[in-house]
Parts: C-alpha cells; structure tokens; sequence
C-alpha cells in the first residue's frame, strides 16, 4: 500500500501548486543570489566613485586657496615666487593622480555576478528540456457555434 502523499495519487491541482510553489521559490533564490554577489561590486564601485570626487574637488576647489598659502610659504623660505608656484601646482597634480589610479584600481575589480549568470543558464537549460503535458482534444473547449469555421 502506497502513501497519501505518493506523485501517482496527488491530484493535478496538487502537482500544478507544487510546480508554482517550486519556481517561485526558485526564482526567488536566484534573485537572492544576483543581489548579493551584485551588492559587493557595487561596494566597490561607490568606493572607487568616492576616489574620484575626492580627487576632483582637491583638484577645482582647494587647488587656488592652498596653491597660493603654499606658493608664499615657499617663496619666504628663499626660493623664488614662480617656482614657489609650481612646486606647490606639481604636488597637487601628483596628489590627483594618485587618487585617480586608486580609483581605476577599484574599478578593474568590479565583475559581472557570474554564479548568477551560471545559475540562470542552468535553470533554463533545465526549463527548455522540460515538456509540456499531453493534453487530449477532450479537455479543449468546444468553439462557439458562431466561431466555427464552414468546412
């Protein structure tokens, strides 16, 4: 004698609910996963995003105040005023670039979320293998009568 919850007994309305259930669930997981191997590029990313405007507002905001604190500052130490200016410009333009190559070097290590990717190829892999049920012509409706087509 077989169990009440054997495949051969549940009903079609059984099996067809516990398909729907299965593929939200995994839907649902697969989404999980894409949100969290995408949560970490993006951490990087923001990270890198955050170099950049750093070096940027260095470069357009304080580059005028302190180019001319440091340029007279270096000026009353003996050396002369023009190149007072640019020692102070070439350690701004120094301070940016580096700022620049820490920024494109969070960049390089964003990737593309490829256990998602793979996941997401196997599960329609999987889905474009499966068949749909065989349904028999008693289980169509009938056409309308004003729908029929006159042989």
């Amino acid at each position: 004698m077989s169990d009440p919850g054997s495949s051969a007994e549940r009903s079609l309305g059984q099996l067809v609910a516990s398909a729907t259930a299965e593929m939200s669930a995994l839907v649902h997981d697969e989404i999980a996963l894409a949100k969290a191997e995408l949560r970490q590029d993006v951490k990087r990313g923001a990270i890198g995003s955050v170099a950049i405007v750093v070096a940027g507002v260095l470069a357009l905001f304080s580059l005028p105040v302190f180019s001319f604190a440091a340029a007279y500052g270096i000026h009353n130490l003996g050396l002369g005023l023009a190149w007072s200016f640019l020692i102070v410009g070439g350690a701004f333009v120094v301070l940016a670039v580096v700022l620049a190559l820490l920024s494109i070097s969070k960049f390089k290590k964003v990737k593309p979320p490829e256990r998602s990717i793979a996941s997401a190829k196997e599960t329609a892999a999987v889905l474009q293998n499966a068949k749909p049920h065989p349904r028999g012509t008693a289980l169509l409706p009938e056409p309308h009568p004003q729908e029929r087509i006159p042989a």
